[in-house]
């Protein structure tokens, strides 16, 4: 889609369909929910930001997340 480079918390590199962890609870805006550190979200997708990922946990579906808060699983 882009060809800018996504990368997590480490400096790593990050892919469409990679899995990452989250490296702080995170309270979602919206809800009640909060993702607890440690979760794992698989098949991430990449939305053209750099500091960005959209993916879908257990808990909420269609969930946009910072990339300083997950690290490559």
């Amino acid at each position: 889609m882009t060809d800018a480079i996504v990368k997590d918390s480490n400096g790593t590199t990050l892919k469409d369909g990679d899995s990452v962890t989250l490296i702080k609870d995170l309270k979602v805006k919206g809800t009640s929910e909060t993702i607890k550190r440690g979760t794992l979200v698989k098949n991430i997708r990449l939305n053209g930001n750099p500091g960005e990922i959209e993916c879908n946990t257990k808990q909420v579906k269609g969930l946009v997340l910072k990339t300083e808060f997950v690290k490559k699983a």
